[in-house]
């Protein structure tokens, strides 16, 4: 899981802006947003321009050079902050994979479109394994690496990653911390959904949604999903050979899906199609998820993806779920000021099951 996540000269962020998800309050209730001590799930609130979207853009980040999935394609324009667009960025995850803490920080720029590494360390329950500057390279002598191979690294011009090498060269036991990491990083799923919709991660393409419903017969589910959600009631036509577009049926006649949904109900149609894709994934960042949603519907999908096995976190505006029926205090976050903290860190007050935290909100309890 990640426990910890800083960036530094990444878009707004000009200063080091630190994530940590490893200090749960001993809140009684919700237990099941705590896992092994790691905040599991959680929702950003923040104003405009805030930093909601750039933090999880920024955690991202490191699917682009350690994953094989699909990446954002104009993820390196506006990369660095402008007042110091020529200076790196600069990254640092801490990660838990059972009992080992696994902290991987480096920097980067964008070149040409691309992001070229400039230097990356790796320490395993604080011993360092990986040292890699543009004039040193440290690599464990667990690696076994011969040193003509560490010293053809440390003379290579093509900045590749020592972690991706490593993982592709060096065999390791299947409960190795690097192929934790890497089957974490393989597994992050990034998504939103307003005037267009795109994704990072989990997947090696896009795909279309309505052919993927079909093509694993889902139509009963997907109506089963959208009543139980929304208490929308859709009949979905058997698909003809070949079809990749879902037909609903309304007074015996066959529409297009597409046709009659609100633009509400085609983001629930995106949303499902995650819920089932993300089974194997390990963390979720999903970016104004409810855009487009009534107040209760959010609630209602909320609730489903908590239920989730992996890392979930949410950006919204929408102060009806900050409620201590869906999370707790230290779930819910307030970015603002390049800082990010949980609302029962903005207050003196001593939050408890039964406070209205909305009401709280609303009132400038947490400093707004």
């Amino acid at each position: 899981m990640l426990t910890k996540f800083a960036v530094k000269n990444y878009r707004g962020f000009a200063d080091w802006i630190e994530w940590d998800l490893s200090k749960p309050s001993n809140y009684e209730f919700n237990q099941d947003a705590i896992r092994e001590g790691i905040i599991k799930n959680g929702i950003i609130y923040g104003d405009n321009g805030s930093g909601k979207t750039n933090i999880g853009l920024a955690i991202f980040d490191i699917a682009n050079h350690l994953s094989h999935k699909w990446k954002k394609p104009d993820y390196y324009l506006n990369y660095a902050t402008a007042a110091a667009h020529l200076n790196p960025v600069e990254f640092r995850y801490t990660f838990r994979f059972d009992d080992n803490l696994l902290q991987y920080n480096y920097s980067k720029v964008a070149v040409d479109l691309k992001g070229e590494l400039l230097d990356e360390q790796l320490y395993l329950n604080g011993k360092e394994m990986i040292y890699k500057s543009p004039t040193d390279l440290r690599i464990s002598d667990e690696f076994a690496l011969a040193p003509l191979a560490i010293e053809n690294l440390r003379a290579s011009a093509n900045n590749i990653s020592i972690i991706n090498y490593l993982l592709g060269a060096v065999p390791l036991a299947e409960s190795h911390p690097l192929l934790h990491l890497r089957n974490f990083v393989e597994n992050m799923l990034f998504f939103r959904s307003l005037d267009y919709r795109e994704f990072i991660g989990l997947k090696e393409g896009g795909s279309n949604i309505e052919e993927y419903i079909i093509k694993n017969n889902l139509m009963d589910d997907f109506a089963l999903y959208l009543k139980e959600v929304s208490s929308q009631d859709f009949q979905f036509a058997q698909p003809s050979q070949g079809d990749n577009t879902l037909y609903c049926v309304m007074g015996g006649v066959k529409i297009p899906f597409f046709w009659v949904a609100s633009t509400g109900t085609l983001n629930l149609e995106l949303q499902y199609y995650w819920i089932k894709e993300m089974v194997n994934a390990s963390f979720v960042f999903i970016d104004e998820f409810d855009a487009f949603y009534h107040y209760e519907l959010s609630y209602a999908i909320c609730k489903r993806l908590f239920d989730s096995n992996c890392q979930i976190f949410l950006t919204t505006h929408d102060t009806f779920l900050l409620t201590n029926d869906l999370l707790r205090p230290d779930c819910f976050f307030i970015i603002r000021d390049n800082e990010i903290h949980p609302i029962c860190d903005l207050t003196d007050k001593e939050l408890r099951l039964g406070h209205n935290l909305e009401k709280l909100y609303r009132g400038g309890t947490f400093g707004l």
